[in-house]
């Protein structure tokens, strides 16, 4: 039987001590051929702190831990009898269902990615008011023309001398109002 990708609810804010513990769990129980990978899907993300970029963790299905393995009774009960475990998500209660193999490499690809190209914590969108909070516009409000994430850009519009001019800032530059 092949592995196949699990999804198991945990309490939230636990979800690294419950993978450590189904880590743990499968090499006392010896049982290292059925289970493949346990993972917390995460991106990682780049926010402003102090003027410095600062680069954190951000999970992105918070409450859940990802799990590679064969369903049989022992890991189904392995699984279920690990600390802060609520269960397994999907299918019935003693059956429960995989995620498709698209979804699973959906999730792995959205964390390898995040590694290669961290995100900006703070998501703009065209419209929104901002304030900028450094450089020569400091403290100036203005309106979110056009969003770069490639290059984490914005385009603002700000009033100077009662006209709206655009500027090109980056991500740190400013703050959500």
């Amino acid at each position: 039987m092949a592995k196949r990708w699990y999804v198991v609810h945990a309490y939230s804010g636990y979800e690294k001590k419950v993978a450590a513990s189904l880590r743990e769990r499968v090499q006392l129980h010896e049982m290292q051929d059925v289970f493949g990978e346990i993972l917390v899907p995460t991106e990682e993300v780049v926010e402003m702190r102090g003027g410095q970029k600062r680069k954190s963790e951000r999970k992105f299905f918070p409450g859940y831990v990802l799990v590679q393995m064969e369903l049989n009774d022992d890991t189904w009960h392995l699984v279920k009898d690990t600390p802060r475990v609520m269960g397994f998500i999907g299918g019935k209660g003693d059956q429960p269902a995989p995620i498709t193999e698209k979804e699973a490499e959906a999730i792995l690809r959205r964390v390898d990615d995040s590694m290669e190209k961290p995100k900006p914590k703070t998501i703009f969108e065209p419209g929104e008011m901002v304030r900028v909070t450094d450089g020569p516009f400091n403290d100036f409000n203005g309106v979110v023309e056009e969003v770069n994430y490639d290059k984490n850009r914005l385009r603002v519009a700000v009033l100077i001398f009662g006209r709206s001019t655009p500027v090109e800032l980056e991500f740190g530059q400013v703050e959500k109002t």
